[in-house]
């Protein structure tokens, strides 16, 4: 009878670009000690990151396989990966829709008999020495080489290599300490009815069955999913589903420009300034703290200036592309573009009493109301959680539709919009789930600045 042997498995994968030049990382490690028995890493040429965070696990799979090639089925082998959607299609809880995930699956599947592998998400933070491995198999591919294990220093200061591997904690989306709280939010809204509260928002329909993360190129089916499963209310908080990783939108203000430390109205319909030397300054501050916290994998930006400048810098730090959502921009102040609100006061007083009064009621001049922004603003947050679902995607934007983004989530009213404040480079967070239920994480940070 053979020996039960047990390892834990951490892999990732990475590409710079998705799709451009990728790479994974994978490390074998026996759970007692944490020591590492086997690294495994390549550079794969031009690709997605979901296709590179496969390859990590095949990779990972085939080390520990290799490890104990008579273990048979006594192997039992724990995987620990920062990819939400690895993780839940492995575990059989979401589907695969994507042509270039199913072979990749079956391969990973095929390596070692399913009984005899488990998942478990990690934050990225914990997965450093494949994340490393990762990095270090496309740092070889740029150099035109492949990537060799006597040069590899992954292993150094990996927790890993210190420290014993713990049981799996409770499953839960990212962002939420256990599942417990998907399934409150279901279980309210079912108890709700059918009606959609005000300040919440449906998403497209294709969309609702769905709470998984997209894969680069079309969204995961979620196992159980469909009008079978969706159709029956829920009763309880035990019986409600796990909505799995909510759309989580980080919403980051730009920076300074010359017209912001004067507090002049500097909306959609006015000079478009550029970011000033302090604004550049807390963009690129913005950027390593977004950075070092390693969970954005989408930007989004509003098409003004001082927005694209501040997202192009975050952009750099993290090898992405910027998308421009014209939905984002700031409002329209009109005739009062540039000028501060006690210049606004002296000319055109009963205009501004009139708009401080009512969000139906535009700025002096043709421009847009609070009421036209939250439209405009909820239909770009529409189409952007529905794109991202399952995803951290960075929103570079202004103070109106930020505060706008936060009091729909709220279900707050209009006036709500004056009684925030919101810093230049400030972040603020949240997130919304598959059931339409949104959750505020953050607002106004500006600890990154300081």
């Amino acid at each position: 009878m053979s020996v039960a042997r047990q390892v834990v498995v951490e892999a990732d994968g990475g590409s710079r670009g998705n799709p451009g030049p990728a790479g994974y990382g994978a490390v074998v490690i026996d759970p007692a000690t944490g020591e590492p028995l086997a690294e495994a890493a390549e550079y794969i040429g031009v690709a997605t990151n979901n296709v590179a965070e496969y390859r990590g696990l095949i990779a990972g799979l085939e080390a520990a396989k290799a490890l104990f090639p008579d273990a048979g089925d006594a192997l039992r082998v724990h995987v620990r990966m920062d990819s939400k959607l690895v993780v839940e299609q492995m575990s059989g809880r979401w589907k695969i829709k994507h042509p270039d995930m199913k072979p990749l699956a079956a391969r990973a599947a095929a390596i070692l008999p399913p009984s005899s592998v488990t998942y478990e998400w990690i934050p990225r933070a914990q997965n450093k020495h494949a994340d490393r491995l990762a990095n270090e198999a496309m740092d070889a591919g740029r150099d035109g080489r492949q990537w060799e294990a006597s040069a590899s220093t992954a292993a150094l200061d990996a927790p890993s290599a210190r420290t014993p591997i713990a049981s799996p904690p409770v499953q839960g989306p990212p962002g939420d300490q256990a599942a417990g709280a998907a399934k409150a939010r279901a279980a309210l809204a079912a108890a709700r009815g059918a009606a959609t509260p005000e300040g919440l928002f449906p998403l497209p329909e294709a969309a609702v069955p769905e709470p998984a993360a997209p894969e680069t190129a079309a969204a995961p089916e979620a196992a159980g999913s469909g009008p079978e499963a969706a159709g029956a209310p829920q009763t309880g908080w035990g019986a409600a589903p796990d909505l799995g990783a909510p759309a989580t939108l980080v919403l980051l203000r730009h920076g300074e420009t010359a017209l912001t430390p004067e507090k002049r109205f500097s909306g959609s319909g006015g000079t478009d300034p550029e970011l000033s030397a302090t604004g550049r300054g807390q963009a690129e501050r913005a950027a390593e703290h977004i950075a070092a916290l390693g969970t954005v994998q989408d930007i989004v930006s509003s098409p003004l200036r001082r927005c694209r400048e501040t997202a192009a810098a975050v952009a750099a730090r993290l090898s992405l592309d910027v998308r421009i959502d014209e939905g984002l921009r700031e409002t329209d102040f009109g005739a009062w573009e540039g000028l501060t609100f006690t210049e606004v006061r002296e000319r055109y007083g009963d205009d501004l009493t009139a708009w401080l009064a009512s969000p139906d009621t535009a700025p002096t001049g043709g421009g847009e109301s609070f009421a036209e922004v939250t439209e405009r603003v909820a239909a770009a947050r529409d189409r952007i959680v529905a794109r991202y679902a399952g995803r951290t995607v960075l929103l570079v934007t202004h103070v109106t539709p930020i505060k706008t983004l936060v009091r729909l989530a709220l279900g707050a009213p209009p006036e709500s919009l004056f009684r925030m404040e919101l810093s230049a480079a400030s972040i603020s967070t949240v997130a919304h789930y598959g059931d339409g239920n949104a959750s505020v994480r953050l607002l106004n940070d500006t600890s990154h600045l300081r």
